[in-house]
């Protein structure tokens, strides 16, 4: 049974950085497509970025593109936050599902593993 971990959330200043892992337990990433959301109080959970492990490409949501990078080795999917805004203020998870389909990996309600959690706050 896969399980995910999430760490290398906090507090950091408007145009600041941080960097997110999903480390994987039980199981590699190998044939899973992973997935970072985020969800900020009041709000829907919304897709940020996904890798696809069958060929390791990658997608963006728009609101994030060309500030976060996602990338993958093995066991541990990255996510790397630039230039961060107060509107990025969530909390975020990984989430991962088994299998080629790449269709909706957008849509929260496709995958099947969960981590708990880690908070990213963007405030001065």
């Amino acid at each position: 049974q896969l399980q995910l971990v999430e760490s290398g959330g906090g507090l950091v200043q408007p145009g600041g950085s941080l960097r997110l892992s999903c480390a994987a337990s039980g199981s590699t990433f190998n044939y899973y497509i992973v997935a970072w959301f985020r969800q900020a109080p009041g709000k829907e959970r919304e897709a940020v970025s996904v890798v696809f492990y069958g060929d390791g490409s990658t997608d963006y949501a728009a609101s994030v593109k060309g500030r976060f990078i996602i990338s993958r080795d093995k066991n541990t999917v990255y996510l790397q936050m630039n230039s961060l805004k107060p509107e990025d203020t969530a909390m975020y998870y990984c989430a991962a599902r088994f299998g080629a389909d790449y269709s909706r990996a957008f849509h929260p309600g496709t995958y099947d593993f969960w981590g708990q959690g880690t908070q990213v706050t963007v405030s001065s």
